[in-house]
C-alpha cells in the first residue's frame, strides 16, 4: 500500500528563488498543455497523446524566445506537470462513468500564480537522498530536511509544497506492506456530535476540543489588521501571512489531535462503526462553523486508512437509520426528537436513555448486523444468547399503522428484519 510522509524543509534564500522559478515553469507547462488539449477537443474531439504534448510544450517550447527560460529548471518537474494533467483528466472521466467513487470531479482548470498553495513533483530521476540527511533536488541543490521520523522504505516520488503561510514541505510517497495488529474481541459504535465530539457504545466520551473556537479571538485580531492595510502594499502581504500562519496553527493542531485519537481507537478496538453523516448538508446550516471545526470527514478518512493498514474493520451504517429514535434495550421505535432533548425514557420498557449513548449502541448493533449478516443473532448490545427475533409492538414501526401491512420483525436492538 502507498503511504505519504510529509516533512518540513528549510531551503536557503537561493534555493527558494530556484523553487519559485520551478513552480512558475511547471505551472506554465501545465497551462500550455491544458490549452492545447482544450483546443484539440473543441476542434475535432481528438485527444493529443502525452508524448506529443510533452514534446510540444517542453522540448519545442524551449527553442522559442517566449519559452526559452524553461531550460533553466529540471525537466523532470515539467514532465510531472504533464502527468498531473493526465491524472486530472482521468479522474474526471472516471467520475463521469462511475468508476471513481465519491464527490463528482470537474474538468481540469488553469493554475494561477496567485494560488495560496504551490506544488511540484519530482520522480525518481529528479531527487536523491544524501548520506548527511539532506534532500537533493535537480537544479535546486541539497535542501535541509527536519526529519521527525525515518522513512520506512525508499520513496518513489517527492512533492515540494509551499503553503499560504510561507512554509515548505517535502511529501514522500513510499510503498509498504500492511502491518496487521493482533486481533481483539472489542468492538465499538461511535456517535459523533458537537456537544461531545464522540460518544462510544461502552460509555466513554471524547470531548470536543473546539480548536477554531478557542483561536477565534486571535484570528479576528489578525484579520482586522489585514483589512486595514492598503491593497498591494508590503504591509498587507505581511499581514496576510500572519493570518495564514494563525489558520495553519489551528489546522495543524486539529490534525495532530485527530491522528492521536484515531490511532488510539485502531489499537484498542477490532471493529469501529460510524454513521454516514451528511457533513456537506450540516455545514450549510447555522452550525456550519462548528461542523467544519469538528473535522468529521477527516476523522472517518483517517480511521478507514489506518484500519486498512493495521488489519482492523471500519463499518459505516446507513444515513437514515433511526439511531436516535430506537430504544437500544427493547427495540421500540419511539419517534423523532428535537435536538434539545438529550435524555428520554422509553415508554414500553421504562429505560432512561442518554440520547448520544443510546445512538452509539444502536450504531454498534446495526454495524454488527451488516458485518455478520446474522438476523436475530447476538448483534444487540448486551445480548449474549442468540434468540429468535420478536415482532415489534403495534404502532411502533413506520408501517405498523398502514392498512393492509403487517409490522416487520426486529432484532434485539430494534433494527427491522426483512
Amino acid at each position: 500500500m502507498h503511504l505519504r510522509y510529509s516533512y518540513r524543509i528549510c531551503p536557503t534564500v537561493g534555493q527558494r528563488q530556484a523553487l519559485s522559478r520551478t513552480f512558475g515553469c511547471a505551472r506554465v507547462v501545465y497551462n500550455d498543455a491544458l490549452t492545447l488539449r482544450k483546443a484539440a477537443w473543441k476542434a475535432d474531439r481528438s485527444r493529443i497523446p502525452t508524448g506529443v504534448l510533452a514534446k510540444s510544450v517542453i522540448t519545442d517550447a524551449k527553442k522559442t524566445d517566449a519559452r526559452s527560460w524553461l531550460g533553466s529548471v529540471s525537466v523532470d518537474a515539467l514532465q510531472s506537470s504533464i502527468r498531473d494533467l493526465d491524472t486530472a483528466y482521468r479522474n474526471f472521466f472516471d467520475s463521469k462513468s462511475g468508476k471513481r467513487a465519491g464527490r463528482p470531479v470537474g474538468l481540469p482548470v488553469f493554475k494561477s500564480r496567485k494560488d495560496s498553495r504551490q506544488s511540484l513533483r519530482f520522480s525518481r530521476n529528479g531527487f536523491r537522498m544524501r548520506g548527511n540527511g539532506k534532500l537533493n533536488l535537480a537544479r535546486i541543490g541539497d535542501v535541509r530536511v527536519k526529519w521527525s521520523r525515518a522513512l520506512p522504505a525508499d520513496p518513489s516520488s517527492v512533492t515540494i509544497v509551499l503553503d499560504s503561510s510561507g512554509r515548505y514541505f517535502a511529501s514522500f510517497v513510499v510503498d509498504i506492506e500492511p502491518d496487521h495488529l493482533p486481533e481483539l474481541d472489542t468492538e465499538v459504535g461511535i456517535d459523533l456530535g458537537l456537544t461531545a465530539y464522540a460518544v462510544m457504545s461502552d460509555g466513554s466520551v471524547i470531548d470536543d476540543p473546539r480548536f477554531l473556537r478557542k483561536a477565534e479571538r486571535k484570528l479576528k485580531a489578525a484579520q482586522r489588521a489585514l483589512s486595514r492595510k492598503a491593497k498591494g502594499s508590503r504591509n498587507r502581504a505581511k499581514a496576510r501571512r500572519k493570518v495564514a500562519r494563525a489558520h495553519a496553527r489551528v489546522a495543524d493542531t486539529r490534525m495532530d489531535w485527530l491522528h492521536k485519537q484515531t490511532t488510539r481507537l485502531i489499537r484498542e478496538t477490532q471493529a469501529v462503526y460510524l454513521e454516514d453523516l451528511n457533513v456537506r448538508g450540516l455545514a450549510r446550516t447555522r452550525l456550519g462553523k462548528s461542523v467544519h471545526d469538528a473535522g468529521w470527514s477527516t476523522f472517518r478518512r483517517l480511521l478507514t486508512e489506518k484500519a486498512a493498514r493495521y488489519g482492523r474493520h471500519v463499518g459505516i451504517i446507513g444515513r437514515y437509520e433511526p439511531t436516535s429514535q430506537v430504544c437500544s434495550t427493547c427495540g421500540v421505535l419511539d419517534g423523532p426528537k428535537p435536538l434539545g432533548i438529550r435524555t428520554w425514557a422509553c415508554g414500553p420498557c421504562g429505560t432512561s436513555h442518554d440520547r448520544d449513548l443510546n445512538a452509539a449502541r444502536n450504531i454498534l448493533a446495526a454495524g454488527r448486523a451488516d458485518r455478520l449478516n446474522a438476523c436475530g443473532g447476538p448483534v444487540g448490545p448486551g445480548v449474549a444468547i442468540p434468540r429468535r427475533a420478536r415482532p415489534v409492538e403495534t404502532g411502533t414501526h413506520r408501517n405498523a399503522g398502514r392498512t393492509g401491512r403487517k409490522p416487520r420483525a426486529a432484532d434485539a436492538a430494534g433494527i427491522p428484519v426483512p
